[in-house]
């Protein structure tokens, strides 16, 4: 079987669509989303202590 050239052409598309969308999911997933989780985890920690704070410094 041969590929006639549009068919080559197509053929290349998709293994450089696949290959980028897999390097993106790699990405994705070892870095943007962990930083992503342990952004808001901090954030939350902040809020949390501002909360007791203000609540300390009110029953005073």
């Amino acid at each position: 079987m041969i590929f006639e050239f549009d068919q080559y052409l197509g053929f290349l598309a998709f293994l450089t669509i696949l290959t980028i969308g897999f390097w993106l999911m790699i990405f994705l997933i070892t870095f943007v989303i962990p930083y992503w989780v342990g952004g808001a985890f901090i954030e939350r920690m902040k809020e949390r202590k501002e909360e007791k704070k203000a609540e300390r410094e009110a029953a005073l």
